[in-house]
């Protein structure tokens, strides 16, 4: 939930490696009880077989064209060649090459010194030779001394004058991120006083209508009292008479006695 794809621009400064390079050719790396596609009957033929599907996994033989971008931690000079493993298939991207053809490399070393792919921020890790990524990292790589002279391509200055001009990626996605932090605070803090308020208002709807209940019960008592009160003052004027009939009864049992 809290991932944000980033810029080309802004992962290259992220990445630890960045090389312009050739696939020479493709190894299959060891058949393993993971390293094989589900309708496999067999074990893998490898990627460049003409036999049959090869496995998730493989590993490239790569020879640099140019030298690596500038502030790259590999020390390498062109026409290198190194092994780069960590090639196949995975659950949320594929990192996969073609042989013959050539691509830029976002790359990082494991404790082994083994060249893998360097997916930062969980993007593609591998661009192909094409005239827009080549433009993309005109400013990490110097074109006119590469191996190949068809590589020799000129870019107008305003790439350079926006790679001089631009605010590193690393300080201002930071800045972002604390921005988005604050207002995820903020949020919280608001659906909190939110929730407040509403108990509150509850508290009120359920005093109101005690405070109605209880102005409808009262004026339910004055209603008694005054019926009671116009029975008791009507019955009033019958109390002398009730009284001689009992002194009157009480007489006669007397008597009786």
């Amino acid at each position: 939930a809290e991932w944000r794809p980033l810029s080309e621009g802004c992962r290259a400064e992220l990445a630890a490696i960045i090389v312009y390079a050739r696939v020479l050719a493709l190894h299959p790396d060891p058949y393993g009880a993971y390293n094989y596609l589900p309708w496999q009957q067999g074990p893998p033929a490898g990627p460049g077989s003409q036999h049959g599907p090869g496995g998730l996994f493989y590993s490239a033989e790569i020879e640099l064209l140019c030298d690596q971008a500038w502030g790259s931690m590999l020390e390498v000079p062109a026409g290198s060649r190194l092994n780069l493993t960590g090639l196949g298939y995975f659950s949320c991207h594929s990192h996969t090459v073609m042989q013959g053809y050539s691509y830029f490399f976002f790359l990082r070393m494991d404790e082994n010194y083994i060249l893998l792919p360097h997916g930062v921020n969980f993007q593609e890790a591998i661009f192909p030779d094409t005239q827009e990524n080549r433009r993309m990292f005109a400013s990490l790589f110097q074109f006119s001394n590469c191996s190949q002279a068809q590589h020799a391509l000129s870019f107008s200055s305003d790439w350079e004058i926006q790679e001089d001009n631009r605010l590193m990626c690393s300080s201002v996605q930071k800045a972002l991120f604390e921005e988005e932090d604050r207002v995820k605070k903020l949020q919280q803090k608001v659906a909190t006083l939110e929730k407040r308020n509403k108990q509150l208002r509850d508290r009120v709807k359920k005093v109101k209508r005690s405070l109605r209940q209880a102005r409808k019960n009262t004026r339910h008592m004055e209603q008694v009292n005054r019926k009671l009160s116009e029975k008791l003052s009507s019955a009033g004027g019958q109390i002398p008479y009730i009284n001689s009939l009992k002194q009157e009864n009480s007489h006669a049992t007397y008597l009786k006695v």
